[in-house]
């Protein structure tokens, strides 16, 4: 009679409950692996910024049985429709083809340990900060290697931004005033300013509108010279009163929606002001994801321009490797683990040049000068197989969870090779195999 065979079972510490932690989370309860996620926002708060969940993560939400769900939260993203001022359409794009507050983080006898605001540690295997641009586990792992000079130069400097953005959700809409949410498919109308540094996008969800504003700086910028700014001046918040003064100053620009003509201020006004904010369009790729028992995902280790729609995507495809891969362990040691994580940033680190190169391209649309009117004329103008070719890359990157039965794929593009999910899958048809030899 052949021995049970019993996987390791690593304690993983998510810090961050976004998309990317909460992806992560939900793997590895499938594979009964213990874990606990922190997240320092008591309730999420709305944005009017969008995320792009297609055929990039279709099969992964059918694995889940989520599938559904999120097509009822949502909208299919067809085209992009740029306007002048004037509501003049300058180009169509068709897309139709394709609450706990971490303070330390440190390692202890062989484990790695967080200490939240309220003094709790607690203790696992693994700790993933998967909390956003500003990461705490990212800051407490940089100044580690800082002290022991072994973080990179270009990890030492600030998160840069060359814009700002307005943006918000109007309250439900009545569909008899606003037919356009009747409308089974979703089309960015987006507006370049003729004579100012904005652009500015509304789009239809199925309750209500959701809208930003993107302003281009004309330099390089970080919070902290930002925060700084402000302190030195009347505005003395970064938050509310700053957004306030940019509604004040965007509520005459001119809106294409549709066959509708109005301006943000109609938005601005249909929207409760919770559900407005500013937000910087950080856009930097760190170098170093991973030290010890730390590991980096999502806005933690590569922040992506918004206006390619790739920062949910990215992180998700992330949370998916990591999970195949924490799966796969054949052990919880440090080296193990060291190694998994090694194997997670050599199959990430590549997508996420390609989903930041990409979203740099598409902002650059907006940019006033002569790169920002190249970029637009070179997307105007391209050879239609060319942008074939294009969304065809892009969809073709679609990893699936390796210890789940994979759905059937649809799609006319094969999926690329993904080594986490080839490697966790061979473990589990063959831990499979195992029981059910020891059940005979």
């Amino acid at each position: 009679m052949s021995a049970t065979f019993t996987p390791p079972r690593p304690r993983v510490l998510i810090v961050g409950g976004g998309l990317g932690g909460l992806l992560l989370g939900a793997m590895l309860e499938r594979c009964d692996i213990p874990y606990a996620i922190f997240e320092r926002a008591s309730i999420p708060k709305p944005l009017g910024s969008a995320m792009s969940i297609g055929g990039q993560l279709a099969g992964v939400l059918k694995q889940l049985g989520i599938y559904e769900k999120f097509l009822l939260m949502g909208k299919p993203f067809v085209a992009v429709s740029y306007h002048r001022e004037s509501g003049e359409n300058m180009m169509e794009m068709d897309y139709s083809q394709a609450e706990k507050l971490v303070l330390k983080v440190f390692e202890e006898k062989d484990k790695i340990v967080i200490q939240t605001a309220d003094n709790s540690t607690y203790e696992g295997d693994i700790v993933v900060g998967a909390d956003g641009a500003y990461s705490a586990v990212r800051q407490r792992l940089y100044e580690t290697l800082k002290k022991e000079g072994k973080l990179p130069k270009a990890d030492q400097e600030d998160l840069p931004f060359s814009c700002t953005c307005l943006v918000g959700q109007t309250a439900p809409l009545d569909v008899a005033e606003w037919p356009q949410l009747q409308d089974p498919n979703c089309t960015f109308f987006s507006t370049l300013g003729d004579d100012k540094p904005f652009a500015w996008t509304v789009f239809p969800t199925t309750t209500n509108i959701a809208w930003m504003v993107v302003h281009q700086l004309d330099t390089k910028s970080t919070k902290a010279a930002q925060e700084q700014r402000f302190r030195q001046s009347e505005n003395s918040e970064w938050g509310p009163i700053a957004a306030k003064a940019m509604c004040d100053e965007t509520r005459e620009f001119p809106v294409t929606f549709g066959d509708k003509k109005m301006t943000m201020g109609d938005l601005i006004d249909l929207t409760p002001q919770r559900q407005i904010s500013m937000v910087l369009l950080e856009e930097k790729i760190f170098k170093t994801w991973h030290h010890g028992r730390a590991i980096l995902l999502g806005d933690a280790c590569h922040k992506l321009n918004p206006a390619g729609g790739q920062g949910a995507t990215t992180a998700m495809h992330d949370a998916i490797a990591l999970g195949n891969l924490i799966y796969a362990l054949p052990s919880t040691s440090q080296k193990d683990i060291e190694q998994a994580f090694v194997e997670y940033r050599a199959e990430r680190y590549g997508p996420a040049v390609v989903a930041y190169d990409g979203s740099q391209l598409l902002a650059k649309t907006q940019n006033k000068g002569v790169i920002g009117k190249l970029t637009f004329a070179f997307m105007k103008h391209q050879p239609a197989g060319l942008w074939k070719m294009i969304l065809a890359n892009v969809v073709k990157n679609r990893p699936y969870i390796g210890f789940i039965q994979a759905p059937e794929d649809k799609g006319t593009q094969r999926p690329s090779l993904s080594p986490s999910t080839e490697k966790a899958k061979a473990l589990y048809e063959k831990r499979m195999g195992l029981n059910a030899v020891s059940a005979v």
